[in-house]
């Protein structure tokens, strides 16, 4: 599928502006967006959406009707992209990642990791979460917190994306663990990742929107769930996640902005959730938030 990149370019202060409201009228979209400095122009920063192709004409018309008056007269640009894999160009070359006792790296880094560790080798590929994002990383280092206090026997990872979450409790704990995606690729990307990573016969995997399928009911309650997603479904998805959350149980919430806080505590908390740690990694918020014992 074609992209393109609609991108503009402002000073540092109007773009963290304009990168805000793009994020909060596309969230559901869950379309790429990128706020960079330009390297070209130190004084310059770009605020870039990608989007597909023949898609355009609606995104570009969408993007001048959100920017305000003090923003309306930045350019918007474009870029046209190609039938490319991006995500996978641009993430092939870059270095391991390591978070805790966690090392995420790619088939060509092998040797890196240490006697320590625990490896979790995943590619560039069709699905999100190679450990290099904030939000992936940020959970990681949020498990391996959580691990050095407790053990945990029944775990759920929903929205696997590549699966590495759930790679990382195959290889640190001995819990039963779930792995679910609303993406069929992104399962088919996991269950292959499993298999690269010798814990295929740990995770069970479904594809499922939401937590309506018999399996989490039957399967639960659960002593860790891991939901790196995005806030608006961690918002919607409140009630039916907590309904899943054993007394007692940890929740790792990611997928999330620093303003997103003040509402996302809000909202578990009256679930019923006390906030056990904000963490932040790469500009990302992770919340750990445990449930009250019965």
């Amino acid at each position: 599928m074609n992209q393109t990149r609609l991108f503009l370019k402002t000073d540092k202060q109007q773009a963290q502006r304009i990168a805000a409201l793009f994020e909060a009228a596309f969230e559901e979209d869950a379309l790429p967006l990128a706020l960079a400095e330009d390297e070209e122009h130190p004084e310059s920063w770009i605020v870039s959406l990608y989007v597909e192709t023949v898609a355009v004409l609606k995104y570009k018309t969408r993007l001048r009707d959100i920017l305000d008056s003090d923003t309306a007269k930045v350019t918007i640009q474009r870029e046209d992209l190609g039938d490319i894999d991006w995500v996978s160009e641009t993430l092939r070359e870059l270095e391991p990642v390591r978070a805790g006792r966690f090392i995420v790296h790619g088939s060509h880094d092998r040797l890196v990791p240490r006697a320590n560790e625990f490896a979790i080798e995943i590619n560039a590929g069709q699905a999100f979460g190679t450990g290099h994002h904030g939000t992936t990383a940020g959970c990681l280092d949020m498990l391996y917190l959580c691990l050095k206090k407790l053990s945990y026997i029944n775990a759920l990872d929903l929205g696997t994306g590549s699966g590495v979450l759930a790679i990382a409790l195959a290889k640190a704990t001995s819990a039963a663990i779930l792995a679910s995606d609303i993406d069929p690729i992104a399962v088919k990307v996991a269950r292959e990742n499993f298999r690269i990573n010798g814990c295929a016969n740990r995770i069970r995997t479904i594809v499922s929107r939401g937590l309506g399928h018999r399996i989490f009911a039957d399967r639960g309650p659960y002593d860790l769930i891991i939901a790196n997603i995005l806030a608006g479904p961690l918002q919607k998805m409140s009630a039916s996640i907590c309904s899943e959350l054993a007394s007692g149980g940890t929740l790792i919430l990611s997928g999330l902005l620093p303003h997103q806080s003040a509402r996302i505590i809000a909202v578990y908390r009256n679930q019923g959730l006390a906030l056990s740690r904000r963490h932040f990694r790469d500009g990302w918020l992770t919340l750990v938030m445990t449930a009250k014992n019965l």
